[in-house]
């Protein structure tokens, strides 16, 4: 038999753990193994061990230690799953030593950091791949699919509107995302899963941008704001209850549980906080917060394409509203995220096609079961697995799209900034 693929995780986050650690050991253990763990956190290596006993063997590294972990485990893959501004430094030092990555998104912060991604890849025998979960949901490879059969012609604009209702949109502001330094902000933390999709349907590369974007809800301004006052947390605050985002998904007889990729609901749903430094539940009105909640842009493609985008992080549900119009038709969607969340029935999804001169055709999907809409069991078959044979398009992202997705994310911001169109790839010299 062939030697198992050996991997080392860098961050071990709560999406580390779910999205890699626990379906390498439960589902893929016949292909891969896990030999090395590597965090600035020491109680995250006891957390992980508690949940997964069979790595109580398994060595662990501090951050200064990368070089050292490579060489002690002999490992094939580096998986990426820490804090975004993470992310860069253990890509290019991994890529240095011809190693394979797997990284979450986004796959940098900054164009200055895919860019020295971009170059240490062409250096290197290593290649990366960025996991955009979204690209396998069901319904966008359904939509991928009918554009390659040619139902709506050349793809001609895009009507993209993405809600974040006010449980996940808060979760941003209570947390390590509210600082650009850290996530790069919104329109490249959250926004590059929507780019990329764009991206990826359309087959078209992004080449410049115009923004509008404010911090409407949260922050010392926001208008719900129940008292200007910095330096509180949700767990003890004393006036969480006149705060409507904390009462409207939680009650002051316990602890609110901030929806968090880096940390287990779980545990905090005990009123615990497993790790070091970090607390999750941050005010949503602090000053620090130095990031927009709310975003309209609108993106020109390289072979004539337009996007209209928006995105806002405070609605009252949780989906999006899109709308690819071509030569010879529209597609259109409507998706409802968490309807245990949406305060009404929600409908099933499906896909209109309208073609230019005809009558409307409706597309049922069938839907599989996992995270991120019964994407992220797909993509970690294609991942361990090798990509699936029978499908007639490439899905898994490579370091190109990761930096294309964040570069128009960084356009987006810096236009709300100067008030002034990007041109996205320059943002790449």
């Amino acid at each position: 038999m062939s030697r198992l693929k050996r991997y080392v995780i860098c961050g071990v986050s709560n999406r580390a753990m779910g999205m890699f650690i626990g379906p390498i050991l439960k589902t893929f253990s016949s292909h891969a193994e896990i030999v090395g763990l590597l965090d600035a956190d020491p109680r995250r290596f006891e957390v992980c061990r508690e949940q997964y006993p069979e790595l109580k063997e398994v060595p662990s590294y501090t951050e200064e230690q990368f070089d050292k972990m490579i060489l002690e485990t002999k490992a094939d893959v580096v998986i990426v799953a820490g804090a975004d501004h993470t992310h860069e430094a253990y890509i290019v030092r991994a890529l240095e030593h011809d190693l394979d990555v797997l990284t979450e998104k986004p796959m940098a912060t900054t164009s200055d950091e895919c860019r020295r991604i971009l170059e240490a890849e062409a250096r290197s025998k290593g290649k990366v791949t960025v996991t955009f979960n979204y690209r396998y949901m069901p319904i966008h490879r359904k939509l991928k699919e009918l554009i390659l059969e040619g139902r709506i012609g050349r793809v001609t604009s895009i009507d993209l509107n993405w809600y974040i209702d006010t449980f996940h949109g808060a979760s941003y502001f209570k947390r390590w995302n509210r600082k650009r330094s850290n996530s790069g902000g919104l329109s490249i933390h959250k926004s590059t899963h929507h780019f990329d999709l764009v991206n990826w349907w359309i087959d078209q590369t992004p080449i410049e941008a115009f923004a509008y974007g404010a911090l409407h809800y949260y922050g010392p301004d926001g208008e719900l704001n129940p008292k200007k006052e910095d330096g509180r947390h949700c767990g003890t605050c004393e006036v969480k209850s006149d705060c409507a985002y904390f009462m409207r998904w939680s009650s002051r007889s316990r602890e609110v549980v901030p929806k968090d990729d880096h940390v287990g609901a779980a545990t905090l749903g005990q009123g615990k906080n497993p790790y070091s430094n970090y607390r999750p539940d941050a005010c949503i009105f602090d000053s620090e917060i130095d990031i927009e909640d709310t975003y309209t842009a609108t993106v020109k493609y390289d072979r004539g394409a337009l996007l209209s985008y928006s995105v806002n992080f405070s609605v009252p549900y949780e989906g999006y509203r899109l709308a690819i119009n071509g030569t010879k038709g529209r597609l259109e969607t409507q998706e409802y995220h968490a309807p245990s969340r949406v305060p009404f029935p929600v409908p099933e999804q499906t896909i209109d096609y309208f073609p230019l001169f005809g009558s409307k055709e409706t597309f049922h999907v069938v839907f599989n079961e996992g995270g991120h809409g019964g994407g992220d069991p797909l993509l970690l078959e294609d991942i361990f697995l090798g990509p699936d044979p029978g499908r007639p398009y490439e899905i898994l992202s490579g370091a190109r799209a990761g930096a294309n997705s964040v570069l128009t994310g960084e356009a987006v911001w810096t236009s709300v900034k100067n008030g002034a169109p990007v041109r996205i790839q320059e943002l790449l010299r």
